[in-house]
């Protein structure tokens, strides 16, 4: 059984998440607190141990490891050759609006939404179409009317993110079918971000509908990306994959990448193939520990933050918490001030008012950050708000 427990110092240690704003307790980038499963800590010793570490080329475990799990955990079959590798997520993002747009173009997507989406544009001179998300019947929905009205002709690209971060959301078949054909109806390449599939909370509930598995007309102006780096902690080893099996697509997004993206070091394959090949024990148990985490925050705002409104968590580690019903316009800064800790700040994201909270560390820490939470609301605003007091 793997420790998801313990508290790791991590101050001083060069952690962008620890590091950035010593002053305060954080909970704000999506970087967990628990070390990387032991399969990848032994591949990465093993690595280190032959001591070269040259110019690194994918070797064909790394591919067998991605071709192997998509088929395993996701039930897709695609061959190598589909396979684009890269640097991580963000540079990939850019690389698709560079690739399938020109200057003066637009890319399209939907908020809140984790904010290099709303930033990508800026990397190749294109315009940024956002259309929000609509709360129905309890629960984050496209706004379908929306999505037609404002699209433009000169849109190229429409970026997915799902699962939704930060709403937590799992999209059903349904949904990214329609999405899909959206896209296919306003000739736009769709760009699935799916770099948390394999944090999904109930996959009975809300099983996960890859973009991979639409049909091939539909797949022909399908990018979907993937990374182990959220699921298993490895977002500093800079490693992700562009599925692309449309080839003429594939070689757009290949040829674009140009010299402007950064060699991937020989330490992230080796560490991306262990957590693809023989991380799914681990997995499953960091699973156990974030739904503890997931029912810890909604309970407890439920029970002690009244007028805090967190949506369904039904996958991520990840909590969207409203507090505009509160009358605090800036929950960020004002967690900063009155309670000590580093949140997202929800207006990076499309959306003021919020902030998002990463639950993923232990038990224990994020208790703590709750109670903090609660203590400084309390004193803000000492009497619940009308309709629910306790």
């Amino acid at each position: 059984m793997s420790d998801f427990d313990t508290v790791i110092p991590r101050r001083g240690t060069g952690s962008l998440k620890w590091d950035k704003r010593p002053g305060l307790d954080p909970f704000w980038v999506a970087d967990m607190d628990f070390p990387s499963p032991p399969a990848v800590l032994e591949a990465l010793r093993e690595r280190v141990e032959f001591g070269i570490f040259g110019y690194a080329v994918p070797h064909p475990g790394i591919e067998e490891a991605i071709t192997g799990y998509l088929r395993e955990r996701h039930g897709i079959d695609v061959p190598a050759s589909t396979l684009v590798h890269l640097g991580g997520l963000v540079p990939a993002l850019s690389l698709a609006g560079r690739a399938f747009a020109e200057p003066g173009e637009a890319v399209a997507t939907c908020t809140p939404v984790y904010p290099p989406f709303l930033g990508i544009h800026r990397d190749s001179g294109l315009d940024l179409i956002t259309i929000p998300h609509v709360m129905v019947d309890g629960r984050w929905q496209f706004d379908w009317e929306a999505l037609e009205e404002t699209v433009t002709p000169k849109t190229r690209l429409f970026i997915l993110c799902h699962p939704q971060n930060p709403l937590g959301r799992v999209f059903s078949r349904a949904e990214v079918l329609r999405i899909a054909e959206f896209c296919a109806r306003h000739d736009l390449v769709l760009i699935s971000d799916e770099v948390h599939c394999d944090l999904i909370f109930d996959e009975q509930r809300t099983p996960f509908h890859s973009a991979l598995h639409l049909p091939p007309d539909l797949m022909s102006r399908t990018v979907v990306l993937l990374s182990p780096s959220k699921t298993y902690n490895l977002a500093g080893l800079g490693y992700a994959c562009a599925v692309i099996p449309d080839e003429g697509l594939r070689r757009r997004f290949s040829i674009a990448r140009g010299h402007l993206l950064p060699e991937i070091n020989c330490l992230a394959y080796y560490a991306a193939e262990a957590a693809y090949r023989h991380g799914e024990s681990w997995r499953q148990e960091l699973l156990a520990c974030l739904r503890r985490n997931r029912d810890l925050v909604t309970a407890f705002a439920h029970d002690h933050l009244p007028g805090v409104v967190i949506p369904d968590i039904e996958a991520t580690y990840l909590a969207w918490m409203d507090f505009r019903p509160l009358g605090i316009k800036e929950p960020a800064r004002f967690l900063e001030q009155e309670a000590g800790l580093f949140l997202s700040d929800g207006r990076y994201f499309g959306a003021p008012g919020h902030v998002r909270l990463n639950f993923g560390c232990p038990h224990q820490r994020l208790h703590q950050a709750l109670d903090k939470i609660r203590n400084a609301v309390a004193k803000a605003r000492p009497d619940p708000p009308p309709g629910n007091a306790e």
